[in-house]
């Protein structure tokens, strides 16, 4: 973000970051009551909550509260994470994060039925009670049509519109304390919040390199261009690219 972008009166171009030893020094002074050292943890992360919110952004919800949300998970995150596990704080904080925004979204979401949408329901409630008191079994979606004297189409439609929607979380199965959800029947296997986690941790592995390794970086795998291409381009011998490259590759494995 260039320039002064406010959220929450938060300027997001002044966002503190924190370098990896710096969060778990933190982390340890705020594990025993330090809350000076919990304030600057809560602060120097922030931007690891305006990173998350904006895959959030694009449904049209308030960026303030997504970004309030988002702080209530990264609280969350650092009241819970287990310092004793060799663990970066960014892997544990992402997903707690998008969980608290996942859930607030949930929440909060409203279905809007049409009026007559609803009116319809409600009569095929009433009509469905009479023929089951009449017939003393369950009627059939044609017999309920039929009552009413509309299409069976708009009872079909009149019944899912007043259906409670279902969370993906919601388990169908559960057995030896192992359950399946929604989510794990209908899935998208290429989209998953596992690849967009390391595409967040991969971003913020890349921010740390210095302007020349990037600059290094873009030139050979986004441009492909060849070392020599690159070191003529960029004014350095093709030993210093190699080398150059090299230790940025390293860098970014080691963040992730």
């Amino acid at each position: 973000m260039q320039g002064k972008v406010e959220i929450c009166g938060v300027n997001t171009a002044k966002l503190k970051v924190l370098k990896n030893e710096e969060t778990m020094a933190l982390l340890r002074r705020t594990k025993e009551g330090d809350l000076d050292a919990r304030q600057k943890l809560i602060e120097g992360n922030l931007r690891l909550v305006l990173s998350v919110i904006q895959k959030f952004i694009s449904r049209g919800e308030n960026v303030d509260d997504l970004f309030q949300v988002g702080c209530v998970g990264l609280i969350k995150a650092i009241d819970n994470f287990d310092i004793t596990q060799p663990v970066r704080f960014s892997t544990y904080g992402v997903p707690m994060i998008v969980g608290e925004i996942r859930r607030y979204l949930r929440d909060n979401s409203a279905i809007r039925v049409s009026r007559s949408m609803r009116d319809t329901a409600y009569r095929v409630l009433q009509a469905r009670e009479l023929l089951i008191s009449q017939n003393q079994r369950e009627p059939t979606v044609e017999q309920i049509a039929k009552e009413l004297d509309i299409p069976r189409e708009e009872v079909v439609f009149a019944m899912d519109a007043i259906v409670d929607p279902v969370s993906l979380y919601e388990p169908v199965y559960s057995e030896s304390g192992d359950s399946v959800c929604v989510m794990d029947q209908v899935k998208d296997t290429r989209n998953t919040d596992e690849s967009w986690i390391d595409q967040i941790a991969l971003k913020e592995a890349v921010r740390k390199l210095d302007k020349r390794e990037k600059r290094i970086l873009s030139l050979r795998f986004y441009e492909g261009k060849t070392q020599m291409e690159v070191s003529a381009e960029v004014g350095i011998s093709q030993a210093q690219v190699s080398r150059l490259e090299k230790s940025a590759i390293n860098t970014i494995r080691k963040g992730l």
